[in-house]
Order: structure tokens, then sequence, then C-alpha cells
């Protein structure tokens, strides 16, 4: 299973849980990958076990990483917009949608 090609977006958090939970798709299903992935008794000669295995191993850690990658990503951009929000919230104590947008961010990071 490959990573989505759609780029993540952090801005739109539903959407951003939305292309997490594509992701995990393959970690959704293992049992069935596994299933598929180690033949049976009457398909142990006809298929190679410890490359399939392999193969399922690999996908798993490139959907980990790609996982890991756009989570962090997010998490950089969120926390650098909480910090600039921060400094501006020191210039105008008294602005209240700029503390609402603020705490919105606070709670995506």
């Amino acid at each position: 299973m490959a990573a989505p090609s759609r780029a993540a977006s952090c801005e739109d958090f539903a959407e951003f849980q939305e292309l997490l939970r594509v992701m995990r798709t393959i970690d959704d299903r293992i049992i069935h990958e596994l299933n598929t992935t180690i033949p049976t008794a009457s398909f142990v000669g006809k298929i190679d076990a410890s490359q399939t295995c392999k193969e399922l191993y690999q996908s798993l850690m490139e959907a980990h990483t790609s996982r890991e990658r756009i989570i962090k990503s997010c998490i950089a951009q969120t926390s650098s917009v909480v910090k600039t929000l921060r400094e501006e919230r020191e210039k105008a104590q008294d602005d209240i949608a700029l503390l609402k947008q603020l705490r919105k961010e606070q709670t995506k990071v």
C-alpha cells in the first residue's frame, strides 16, 4: 500500500485526520495482509514466503515513515503559526479574535 499522492494539508484538521485514516489502511488490514502473504500448505512451493514477508514489511515501514513525516511536518507548521500568533498577541492583548485563533492553533498542536 503506497501513501496517498495528495499533499498533507495541516490547516484543515478534519482533512488531516482523513489523510491519516487513509494512510493507516495497511495497519488496519494487517490480518488480511498476513493471511494473503503467508502461503497455506497447498501453496508453500509456489510462493516465496520470505520475499512476500519482506515486501509486506517494507510496505509497513514506508507507510509508518510517511505518516511520521507528515505528522512531524504538521506539528512544525502549526507550532510556527502558534509562535507567530503569540508574538502578535503580546502586541495586541485586547484582540479577542486573535486569542481565539491562538487557542484554536494550540489545540491543533
